[in-house]
């Protein structure tokens, strides 16, 4: 393949540098460039083939861009959204959700995540997570005390939390030596987010809900409790102001501690206030060069209350949602470049499809949570390829746009565009495997790289590897286009 022998290339250009930068035998990648740097520049090194420096800034790929036209207007977002809120049996709606459900259903949602693995587990200390150690989570999610009839409570996220397999914070790993992946973490949750609320915890201190995409415990001093007609009120209101930053704050305030500094991530939305329904005053600053939002916090009781809440026109913020054009796509994804790869939402980051998820919601878009729900389900027009059939993937490559999502087990990445022939993709990945040379010689171990990226990034598509006989390509199963 070209971009393979690229790499080539360019390891045998760049010898000299790769010798001070390579942490054993295996080449590595330098950026294109033929001169010498003036003495003491900064010089950009980098193990992932085929990158330039150019190519991590999004103005490098608007450019490539030979349609920026609008994919999808308001209304039709809105119409795509609904259809796949009625269709996917991994999204919920919450305005049709039902007041009361039979305990049995309750159970089945709990059983979805509150079960012991198949394989083993190791708390972060080393130790194993035994059959006792299960059986004390079972014993906190209390199935026993599920009535026949569970009426449901309504709530709104006030915080930034975790939605957790079991009710504890403990972490939970699938092996001692991979510590960044906590398997009891579920996804995160983000102030505004409206939640169904169906049992509690034996301590009392956390709730099992059910947002528009998931179900699972999390911490009641996330939540608020309210009236559904209040929450559903608030919720429509408009207009709204939308966070297009990967993360924003609400203006510190010292006299209100609830609403001081809040954190937003990307996609949040919250109904707008005039200075004149707060009187030109916003707990002592003038709102004038600010939004002011109805920010839902908690009492002390756990009461849903709203506060007008100050986020300076300085942040990265919008009225309404971003009007769905590549260029956009491409800007609003490479926001969260270089971010720490967070498993469900772990880290203060996100993980694949959290990623891609934020970058779309800043549309107005929704989209099931995980990847698997999102590659092997309905949502949105897709190409599938059936085991080794190459012929149909790279036709299905070459015919590739912008934001287009492309999936791999256990993995979604995001086109970016082309060069010399090559796709590239930017995706919140944690490994990086491909062969320096000889690629043909699938197992020659002396050949294939092993690396690490764990975090948002930009690479080529075709010269990474899940092993030393699959590469990215040959494992892709779906492809999908949303529009």
């Amino acid at each position: 393949m070209r971009v393979k022998k690229l790499v080539i290339a360019y390891a045998a250009s760049f010898a000299a540098i790769l010798s001070l930068v390579a942490c054993d035998a295996t080449e590595r990648q330098a950026e294109k460039g033929t001169s010498a740097s003036p003495a003491g520049a900064f010089e950009y090194v980098s193990d992932v083939p085929g990158i330039t420096e150019a190519m991590l800034q999004p103005g490098f790929w608007q450019q490539r861009l030979r349609d920026d036209s609008e994919r999808m207007s308001a209304q039709q977002i809105r119409d795509f959204n609904s259809a796949s809120l009625a269709d996917d049996p991994n999204l919920y709606r919450i305005d049709d959700f039902p007041q009361e459900m039979s305990g049995d259903q309750v159970v089945a949602l709990i059983d979805k995540v509150s079960r012991p693995a198949s394989s083993p587990r190791f708390f972060a200390d080393g130790n194993d997570v035994v059959a006792s150690d299960y059986a004390e989570f079972d014993e906190a999610v209390q199935r026993d005390r599920v009535p026949e009839l569970v009426p449901v409570r309504w709530g709104v996220v006030v915080a930034r939390a975790s939605m957790r397999s079991y009710p504890t914070h403990a972490r939970v790993l699938k092996s001692v030596e991979d510590r960044d992946l906590d398997r009891f973490q579920e996804t995160g949750v983000f102030p505004g987010q409206r939640l169904a609320i169906l049992h509690e915890s034996a301590d009392g201190q956390w709730w099992f809900a059910v947002n528009y995409h998931y179900a699972a415990w999390l911490p009641k001093s996330a939540v608020a409790i309210g009236e559904r007609e209040q929450i559903n009120q608030w919720f429509n209101r408009s207009p709204r102001l939308t966070v297009t930053g990967a993360q924003v704050r609400t203006n510190f305030n010292p006299e209100e501690a609830r609403t001081s500094q809040v954190l937003l991530d990307m996609g949040v939305s919250l109904p707008l206030l005039s200075a004149a329904e707060v009187g030109h005053n916003v707990h002592g600053q003038n709102p004038h060069a600010s939004y002011i939002v109805s920010l839902p916090v908690r009492s002390d009781s756990g009461a849903l209350e709203f506060e007008p809440t100050l986020v300076g026109r300085g942040q990265d913020v919008t009225v309404g949602h971003l009007s769905y054009r590549p260029s956009l796509v491409l800007q609003q994804a490479f926001k969260f470049l270089g971010e720490r790869y967070g498993w469900g939402h772990d880290y203060n980051g996100r993980d694949c499809t959290g990623f891609v998820g934020e970058v779309y919601k800043s549309f107005g878009l929704l989209m099931p949570r995980n990847s698997g729900q999102q590659g092997k389900g309905e949502y949105a027009p897709t190409k599938r390829f059936a085991e080794g059939d190459q012929t149909a993937r790279e036709a299905a490559l070459a015919e590739l746009s912008v934001g287009d999502l492309i999936y791999i087990p256990g993995h979604v990445m995001m086109y970016l565009g082309e060069v010399d022939g090559e796709p590239f993709v930017i995706h919140d990945v944690t490994g990086l495997s491909y062969y320096t040379e000889n690629a043909g010689a699938a197992g020659d171990e002396s050949h294939f790289y092993r690396g690490t990226l764990s975090g948002v990034s930009v690479t080529p598509l075709t010269p990474l590897h899940l092993s030393r006989e699959k590469s990215f390509v040959e494992a892709i199963y779906a492809i999908k286009t949303i529009i």
